[in-house]
């Protein structure tokens, strides 16, 4: 990470780990994994009486309090209504070595603490646990070492191979916009399907005029909703696109009532749109020899060549200076280079899913039946070759049962003239 602290660190509720995050990145902002504290509830819980209810009213207050002070109102209200002040669990005291008080930590776990803070959507580990299941579909415990190295492969071919089906339908199908919206159109042309159905899902159902949002039969969620027209910005309470980067239908029932045509490229992050640039791709893998593109050969190539070069210049700092000179001016010529070229037709290796504006199947020949001189295959070459054998077999059996007739039919003859 080029001597860089992780901006965030996802893990489960593990005290000597939160200890040393604090102690090694004190910068790192530390959450934790929200999924298995819930899952705690009711083992934790079970033993007071009405734990279900229990059970909901810490949900509510943990995933619609929309504010640091709402959710220390209702978490002490939940403790008085329920009498959990003594609970361990709850209350903070010191069980065996070190302190369990949820509350003392809500900082990294609750979310209305932790959502100002971009994390892409992730709240929990199950994206790393998802990576094992698919794993294991490849490698167990008892697979041997060339086994491993085989399956690894196997495993990253068949993970290239999705990639590369989903790169292919983002550029050439089209998944309806479900409402009539520029806006939504904008984010169709720009981002994958994947991401388009998760920001799509916000257009469905919102309101012009009401930003608010019903979370029961009884209970109503109110969101402020701040825009600045001058600066194109809208930013709501919720905070939705702080940490997930989806803008939130709360924000975009105030773009539709202030009739905003399109969202400002700050609100369509690079990292989902469907022309994004992967590093990866370039990294040469073992069963993509064949495969591989003129554009990663060349990759490979240059990689190669400048591993001497950085080598060299990295003995003293003046060749370093040198280098970075070099490597500014050569810069420089390749993008005017690139900007004079600019418009012209690629060739067809550079020819990527960019620029390929629809995929046709190939042209079709009517054929004149089945050709003579079809190669069939191994299956048919000894289907073929066991009906041969058993006609030869059934043909010299015959041979034989007919030269045995004959021979009785001629010693029954020599017998009859020599009783004559």
């Amino acid at each position: 990470m080029g001597g860089n602290a992780p901006k965030g660190f996802l893990t489960d509720q593990c005290a000597s780990m939160k200890k040393a995050l604090e102690a090694c990145m004190p910068t790192t902002i530390h959450r934790w994994c929200i999924w298995h504290i819930m899952k705690k509830i009711p083992s934790k819980l079970n033993r007071y009486k009405g734990h279900a209810d229990i059970e909901q009213e810490m949900s509510q207050d943990v995933w619609n309090s929309h504010s640091k002070d709402s959710f220390d109102r209702n978490w002490n209200d939940f403790l008085l209504n329920f009498g959990l002040a003594d609970n361990k669990w709850l209350s903070g005291v010191c069980v065996w070595v070190y302190y369990v008080d949820l509350y003392e930590d809500r900082h990294i776990w609750v979310p209305i603490y932790l959502d100002h803070h971009f994390w892409a959507g992730m709240r929990s580990t199950q994206r790393s646990k998802s990576m094992h299941s698919f794993f294991n579909k490849y490698i167990t415990r008892n697979s041997s070492l060339i086994q491993f190295v085989k399956q690894y492969d196997n495993c990253l071919e068949s993970r290239e191979q999705a990639e590369r089906e989903s790169d292919a339908a983002d550029f050439h199908t089209l998944i309806p916009c479900a409402t009539k919206s520029s806006i939504e159109a904008q984010f169709q042309d720009a981002y994958t399907h994947a991401k388009f159905r998760e920001v799509q899902a916000q257009f469905r159902g919102y309101s012009v005029y009401d930003v608010g949002e019903q979370v029961s039969s009884s209970i109503f969620n109110k969101f402020v909703v701040t825009y600045d027209s001058v600066a194109a910005e809208v930013k709501c309470e919720c905070l939705l696109f702080e940490s997930r980067g989806i803008l939130c239908r709360h924000a975009l029932s105030v773009l539709s009532f202030e009739q905003a045509s399109q969202v400002s490229p700050r609100y369509i992050l690079e990292r989902w749109s469907k022309k994004v640039k992967r590093r990866h791709t370039h990294i040469k893998s073992s069963h993509d020899e064949p495969l591989m593109e003129p554009r990663s050969k060349r990759f490979n190539q240059l990689v190669f060549r400048s591993q001497n070069i950085c080598k060299f210049a990295s003995e003293s700092e003046e060749l370093t200076t040198i280098l970075h000179r070099a490597y500014d001016n050569v810069m420089a010529e390749m993008e005017a280079l690139k900007a004079k070229r600019k418009g012209t037709s690629l060739s067809h290796e550079d020819a990527n899913l960019e620029s390929v504006n629809e995929l046709q199947s190939p042209p079709r020949i009517r054929t004149r039946g089945r050709p003579k001189n079809r190669l069939g295959s191994k299956l048919e070459k000894q289907i073929a070759n066991g009906t041969k054998k058993k006609k030869t077999k059934v043909l010299s059996e015959v041979k034989v049962m007919f030269f045995k007739f004959v021979a009785i039919e001629f010693i029954f003859l020599v017998n009859r003239l020599a009783n004559v």
